[in-house]
Formats: C-alpha cells, sequence, structure tokens
C-alpha cells in the first residue's frame, strides 16, 4: 500500500510539472480575446455623450449582450433626444426600397427621423438642437449597400451644422478583401456614393475616415469626427454577425454571396427573395435554367411582393457553399446570361446594373462575350490605386 502511495503521488508530481511546463512553453498560447465592437468600449466614447442631447443613427443591429444602445444609454441616463434610421427602418424588418416613414419608438417614447423616405439627408430643422450625433449600425462591406451612404449624408448634415458625429466601428464580414470595378464619375447614386471598389475591405470606421479624408463630402466639407475601433479584430479574421443586418441577408453565406448574386436585381431572375433562404439561390420560371427549383411567396418581415411571386422557379441551390471560401465573382451572372441564349433583354433594368457596378463598360464586356479573368483584369489598375489610396485610413 505505501508504495502504491509512493508510486502515485511521484506520478501527480510529474504530472504537476509537466503541466507547468506547459504553460510555460513558449509555444503556449493564450486563449484570444473576443471580439469588442467599439459601441461596447464605453471608457472610449461615453464621456463624449454624457450631458448632451444625442441623435443617434442606427438599427437593429446596435445590440450589446441582447439590449439595444439606445435602451443602455438611456439608463445610463444619456439624452437620447431622437433617432435616425436607415433602409430597412429601426427594427430591421422593412423590405429592400420600402419607404421608411417618421414615427415614435413604442418602447422609448423617442422620436424617429427616416433616412429613407422622403429624404437621406437630415435636414438642419431635424438636427436642430443636437449636441452629438452617433453613428452605429453593423455593415457588409459592398459598396452598393446603402447604411454607408446614410452615414455619408449624416455625416455632411453635422460638418455642415458644426455638430460631432461619433462612428462606434463594427467588424467587416467582407473585409477580408477588396475586388470589383470603381465608382467612376456619372455612376454616383445612393447604391453608390464613393470612388470604391464593389467590395471596399474597409469598416464604417475606416469609410468614414477616407470620406472625410479625401473630401468626399459636399464643398469637401470636414466632419467633426470621432472614430471608436473595435478591439481584438483583424479584418483576416472570419465573423459571423450575432444580427442579420437586414432582412434578406439572414446569415454567413448570405452575405458572403450578396456581391456576386446583387446584379441579378438588374433581371428578372429571383435570387431567393420570398424564400427563407434569400442570396442563397438562383431561378426563373424556365426549366433551362436548372433542376433545383422553388416558388417564391410573400413574407411578412422579408418580401411583401418578391419577383416571380407564385411561379416556380428553376435554378440552382448554393447552399452548400461554405461561406468562408466565397469571394466576388462574376461567374453566376454570366452562367445565366449565357442560359438565357444571350438575350440582351435579360438585364432589364440597365441603368440599374451600370449603378451597381459603377461604370457602364462592365454590361458591355458581359454582352460581348469576355470571359471573367478578361474582365476582372480591365479593372486591376483602378483596384490598386484604389488600395494605395485607402491605406492611411486603415485602423485594422
Amino acid at each position: 500500500m505505501k508504495t502504491l502511495l509512493t508510486h502515485s503521488l511521484k506520478v501527480i508530481a510529474a504530472l504537476t510539472m509537466l503541466l507547468i511546463g506547459c504553460a510555460q512553453h513558449p509555444a503556449a498560447k493564450e486563449v484570444p480575446s473576443p471580439i469588442t465592437p467599439g459601441a461596447e468600449r464605453f471608457d472610449q466614447w461615453l464621456h463624449l455623450v454624457e450631458g448632451k442631447k444625442v441623435g443617434i443613427l442606427t438599427n437593429h443591429t446596435a445590440v450589446m449582450n441582447g439590449v439595444h444602445l439606445v435602451d443602455t444609454l438611456l439608463r445610463l441616463n444619456v439624452n437620447v433626444d431622437r433617432i435616425f434610421v436607415p433602409e430597412h427602418g429601426f427594427r430591421g424588418d422593412a423590405d429592400a426600397g420600402e419607404h421608411i416613414k417618421d414615427g415614435v419608438d413604442t418602447s422609448t417614447g423617442r422620436p424617429i427621423v427616416s433616412l429613407y423616405g422622403n429624404s437621406k439627408k437630415p435636414s438642419p430643422k431635424q438636427m436642430e438642437g443636437l449636441d452629438v450625433v452617433i453613428f452605429d449600425i453593423q455593415d457588409v462591406g459592398v459598396r452598393f449597400y446603402t447604411y454607408i451612404s446614410s452615414m455619408h449624408y449624416m455625416m455632411e448634415a453635422c460638418a455642415e451644422l458644426n455638430i460631432p458625429m461619433i462612428v462606434l466601428d463594427r467588424p467587416n464580414p467582407n473585409g477580408d478583401y477588396i475586388d470589383g470595378p470603381v465608382l467612376q464619375p456619372g455612376f454616383t447614386s445612393f447604391v453608390g456614393m464613393h470612388p470604391i471598389p464593389i467590395v471596399h475591405g474597409m469598416t464604417v470606421g475606416e469609410l468614414a475616415l477616407m470620406i472625410n479624408g479625401e473630401g468626399w463630402l459636399n464643398q469637401a466639407v470636414q466632419c467633426q469626427l470621432t472614430v471608436v475601433p473595435v478591439a481584438h479584430y483583424n479584418k483576416q479574421m472570419a465573423y459571423s454577425l450575432p444580427i442579420p443586418p437586414s432582412p434578406n441577408l439572414p446569415n454567413d453565406l448570405s452575405i458572403r454571396l450578396y456581391p456576386s448574386l446583387c446584379f441579378f436585381e438588374a433581371t428578372n431572375v429571383s435570387i431567393g427573395r420570398g424564400t427563407y433562404f434569400p442570396f442563397q439561390v438562383i431561378g426563373y420560371p424556365d426549366p433551362k435554367f436548372g433542376t433545383f427549383t422553388f416558388t417564391p411567396e410573400s413574407i411578412p418581415g422579408m418580401a411583401k411582393e418578391p419577383l416571380q411571386q407564385g411561379k416556380l422557379c428553376y435554378g440552382e441551390d448554393l447552399r452548400h457553399l461554405y461561406a468562408e471560401e466565397q469571394r466576388f465573382t462574376l461567374d453566376f451572372y454570366i452562367r445565366f446570361y449565357e442560359l438565357s441564349g444571350r438575350d440582351k433583354s435579360f438585364t432589364s433594368r440597365r441603368r440599374w446594373f451600370n449603378l451597381l457596378a459603377g461604370n457602364d463598360k462592365l454590361l458591355k464586356q458581359i454582352e460581348d462575350g469576355h470571359t471573367e479573368a478578361e474582365i476582372r483584369q480591365s479593372w486591376q489598375e483602378e483596384l490598386e490605386a484604389y488600395n494605395l489610396k485607402r491605406q492611411p485610413y486603415l485602423i485594422y
């Protein structure tokens, strides 16, 4: 018994020394700190809003531990005077392009000012009396996703009225690369306000710095800007959004496919609006487009009157793809254009396609039969110039 006890103690001692050695070994790594959005870093910015009348441009994605930023600020006795909302509304349940109305938030009693209705830029009257404005919205890093356009107009309004603006930064789920043509003069719209590529590789905070630094606001006015960075983050990290950023981007795969599939919005081809897997399928009511089938239907909060509603669509199911492997590609569009018989009426909303592309060259290249590799080569020089231009504004 004594021998057995002695042996056991020796084994325990050896294991203890082994564990200590492993902990001290250079190869041992600490568990990385969790990504912390700017909104959660109160020590960096709360003092900038205390005792002030605050406006906040936000939506349903500004949540920390299940509590919305507006509710958190009110509990901290911050005077949130009014809420500005972008496309899809404050609760994120309005369909793409749906007119958003002014109103009152029933849970807080605060007035809601729509920036996706009659006007997309807040007027001096709508900004009256504010001491500071906060921007906190989860973006997806794609030029034609309109939250960055709303940020641009708010920066402009703040600059013109000498109101400071705080951007609470969040990760970019498409931030690990840049790709696509850079927007050209003459193609500026609410789905493309800046000379940046389709996948621009910047967070909203970085882009705000670039908008200011490059003089892209009206008459090159300068916004008094504070960016609160994300902690423990770099753009090569795979980041899964905890809350869908809009009704038709419900998961990681849809967000990664969005820059590639959005061009179909200029056609009569469905990309799944009116299903529970939008931006993850492609189809049209003709068997020549594929063997996979789906039928778009009206879904409250997602799609009221979806394209091809009630019609059986044939095409491709992309849900087997791995989200982290998806990058911007023209392959889907070119393939379906070829299946259509290279009919130019395939792109039924040509001006809309050109606004999404940021030029009128891309559609012509596709219709002239250029390969994706050839088309990609045509925008490499402008992409490299953009990459150099953005360097001074990068935080991560």
